[in-house]
Parts: C-alpha cells; sequence; structure tokens
C-alpha cells in the first residue's frame, strides 16, 4: 500500500436517521450485550489508528465511547458523502493522507477491510462484493478516500451531488471486492436485527 495501512485514520459513519427502526441512532441499538457501535469498533481497532464518530445532534449520547463525534460539514443531511468529508477534513487536521469509512449499522463488514481497499494501490477504492449471478454490488459507506480531494467533494456536495458513485466515478473510484457478501449486511428493520443476533 501507499502508506501504513494500520495508521490511516478512520470514520465510522452513524449520521443515517434509523426511519425503518422507529428512529434513534441505529448505532446504539442493542446486539446482544453490547450495541452496533461496540461490534463495528471490535472489527475496526485492529485495522486503522485514530477513530471518530459521524453523527449529527448532541454528540454527548456518544460520550462513552470516548472518541471524537464530528457532525456533517454541510447541512441538510446530504447522505453518507457529507460525513466521508467531515472525515476527510478531520483526517486532513491529523495530518492524514487518506481515511477510511465504514457504516454503523454493519456489525460484521471484513475484518481485512483496510488491507484489501489498499490492495489496489489506489487513491480512492470502495468495497464491492459479487452476487451468485456475477453482478457487483458496490457498497459505497465502506471506502478508502484520499484527503486531497476534500475539497472537490465540497463543492460537488453544495452543487447538489448526492449519490456516493456519482462523485466517485468522477475521479476513477476502483472497486476492491470482497469474497464475502454476508459480510456486508446491514441492520435497517427490527427483523435485521433478529437476524443480526443470529449471526454473532
Amino acid at each position: 500500500g501507499w502508506f501504513g495501512m494500520t495508521d490511516v485514520p478512520a470514520v465510522i459513519l452513524a449520521g443515517g436517521r434509523a426511519t425503518r427502526m422507529g428512529g434513534g441512532d441505529k448505532a446504539l441499538l442493542p446486539l446482544k450485550s453490547a450495541t452496533l457501535l461496540d461490534h463495528v469498533l471490535l472489527r475496526l481497532r485492529p485495522q486503522v489508528g485514530d477513530i471518530a464518530i459521524n453523527a449529527n445532534g448532541d454528540p454527548a449520547r456518544f460520550e462513552a465511547f470516548g472518541l471524537p463525534v464530528l457532525p456533517d460539514s454541510v447541512t441538510d443531511h446530504p447522505g453518507p458523502l457529507a460525513g466521508v468529508l467531515a472525515g476527510l477534513d478531520w483526517a486532513a487536521g491529523l495530518g492524514a493522507e487518506a481515511v477510511i469509512t465504514v457504516a454503523a449499522d454493519t456489525p460484521f463488514f471484513p475484518s481485512d477491510l483496510t488491507e484489501r481497499l489498499a490492495t489496489l494501490d489506489q487513491p480512492l477504492v470502495l468495497a464491492a462484493t459479487r452476487d451468485d449471478s456475477g453482478r457487483l454490488w458496490r457498497h459505497p459507506t465502506f471506502g478508502l478516500w484520499p484527503v486531497a480531494l476534500r475539497d472537490d467533494l465540497r463543492s460537488a456536495l453544495n452543487d447538489g451531488v448526492r449519490k456516493v458513485v456519482q462523485w466517485t466515478d468522477r475521479h476513477d473510484g476502483r472497486f476492491a471486492e470482497f469474497p464475502d457478501e454476508a459480510a456486508f449486511f446491514n441492520v435497517n428493520t427490527p427483523e435485521d436485527l433478529a437476524r443480526a443476533e443470529a449471526m454473532t
């Protein structure tokens, strides 16, 4: 890879509103004896350096985790890209060249996420899997993002770009393929949470 990967900072994207769960923070939902966020942190910590949480509203609700909470730097909640931008701005302040993002509602993501994203030796890489028919499924909340593109992303968001791949395609974003589609299972509904319980 092009830098010491286990040193790369990471941001957990927890900005989504859990509308299908009845509101609140998906990240703080209970899974076994912990929260979804605890499970995400357990997988993430060995893979990265500094960690922050991207979430809007009162940061005190994440106090127990002892991590910086970064609100979106662009208002009106324009989706995950605003969280990516908040992460890039934070990473720039740390002097880092890139940031890794993971989703707060995906507790089983690969333990070699960082490694595989870095293997392509590209500045901008998103995770993807293939289904049985060979179709590529993109997981745009899991990626490696170069700090050098943060001002471009800021302009794109201000111009109304909302879809992650709409922006990453402009910058020759590549996809790192992961063999296990189930690893990217994410919790959206109470049924999903029950499934996650069974998977832990």
